[in-house]
């Protein structure tokens, strides 16, 4: 039996560097080794032969793992995300096309590793639109030291990457921010922050009393509605002009639409909301 099939390739278990030992003895392929397991998985869907793409090009996941050591992320969860790329990439691999297997998994490998390192770098997301992303990766890369940037780097930056300043710095702004606890240590002191907890509790958020406002108002709503069909069709009318329209009509709008005063209006309308009123409360 192949003994690289012994080897789990989902996720490393155990000692990573044990691993990393491991698949680094699994022996790479051929150019026509590679077309000719890709062909046998693409036309006869032969999984064995899907594993053994996947199972040959496991070192160089780990290569690629090796280039985000500098995100504060366990080397073995990345290993494990570009893991996941690799087999997608299997999945999707045309050997008609004439290049090699790493040539097009690395993408989906790094893809799966920014993924990952995006959504557990910080509890709050610093990209999440397509550009972000990239400007995230980007100003890692273009990052000389951990402090931050000079005016004459920022513009340098803002420049090889083709966007403005001010979005260089706001990504900058992002990623120097620094979680905070939610909750503070036991231990903490008096003279320590306060802490989130303390002030972001929400004392209407009493699913019985957010019940009991919706019913309440949906019972209003319900009573206004019969109370309007009590009044005839031009207290009805405006009404509707004065308080509800989103354009509010003035009493002379209504005087010069109805050919009466505006005064007359006025007297029409207080009298439609004593009638609402005496329906309502009835």
């Amino acid at each position: 039996m192949d003994t690289t099939l012994a080897i789990n390739y989902a996720a490393p278990q155990g000692n990573l560097e044990q691993y990393i030992q491991s698949v680094n003895l699994i022996p790479s392929l051929t150019a026509e080794e590679e077309q000719e397991l890709a062909k046998k998985f693409l036309l006869q869907e032969d999984l064995l032969a899907a594993r053994k793409l996947v199972m040959a090009h496991l070192k160089s996941v780990v290569h690629v793992a090796r280039g985000y050591n500098g995100y504060g992320l366990a080397q073995g969860d990345l290993i494990q995300e570009g893991n996941i790329g690799l087999m997608k990439a299997v999945k999707r691999f045309d050997p008609a096309q004439g290049v090699r297997l790493i040539s097009f998994a690395v993408h989906w490998i790094r893809a799966e590793m920014h993924e990952f390192i995006l959504k557990n770098w910080k509890i709050v997301k610093v990209a999440t639109t397509k550009a972000q992303r990239k400007m995230f990766f980007n100003l890692r890369k273009s990052k000389k030291h951990l402090g931050w940037f000079s005016n004459a780097e920022v513009t340098a930056v803002a420049k090889d990457l083709n966007v403005s300043p001010e979005i260089v710095r706001q990504m900058e702004g992002r990623m120097n921010q620094q979680d905070s606890s939610f909750d503070p240590a036991p231990d903490a002191g008096e003279d320590e922050f306060v802490s989130p907890s303390s002030y972001l509790q929400d004392n209407h958020a009493d699913p019985a009393e957010v019940i009991e406002k919706s019913d309440w108002s949906t019972h209003n709503l319900s009573k206004l509605e019969d109370a309007m069909a009590t009044l005839d069709a031009r207290s009805q009318d405006i009404l509707q002009k004065r308080w509800i329209a989103e354009k509010k009509a003035t009493l002379q709008d209504l005087a010069n639409h109805y050919n009466i005063s505006a005064e007359r209006i006025r007297q029409l309308e207080n009298n439609a909301i004593k009638k609402l009123k005496n329906v309502m409360v009835a």
